[in-house]
């Protein structure tokens, strides 16, 4: 195992538009984020997680994984959205930010949260 700094670039274009303010960029989450637990169809068809993308804490491992109200593992509570592309390269595990206060335009996210996941962040994330 390396420890050295790893530098991926990543191709296609993210689209932020989702972000309704800067508020809350300064005071993002770090989180860890359990690549296995997202479809590469449905998450990262071209190659990368994209900014936005809903998130959910795993309750037995502390990993996020992609937010999924019917799931019974922690990700049934949303708790944030991806603030920036992160690539899916075969890494275990892919260190993130997670935005877990702020204002979203909700109809710009990636992937649409529903009124379960947005009652979960009520008093955190205003959507718009």
């Amino acid at each position: 195992m390396s420890i050295s700094p790893k530098t991926t670039e990543i191709t296609g274009v993210d689209d932020p538009s989702w972000l309704g303010s800067a508020h809350g960029l300064d005071s993002t989450e770090t989180i860890t984020l359990d690549p296995a637990l997202f479809d590469a169809e449905t998450h990262y068809p071209d190659g990368y997680l994209p900014s936005g993308l809903n998130l959910a804490k795993v309750t037995a491992t502390s990993l996020y994984g992609p937010y999924d109200n019917a799931a019974t593992d922690g990700r049934e509570v949303f708790a944030g959205h991806l603030v920036a592309p992160r690539p899916v390269d075969g890494q275990p595990r892919i260190v993130a930010a997670a935005l877990t206060h702020g204002k979203v335009r909700a109809a710009n996210l990636p992937i649409s949260l529903d009124a379960a996941g947005k009652a979960d962040a009520a008093g955190r994330i205003r959507y718009i």
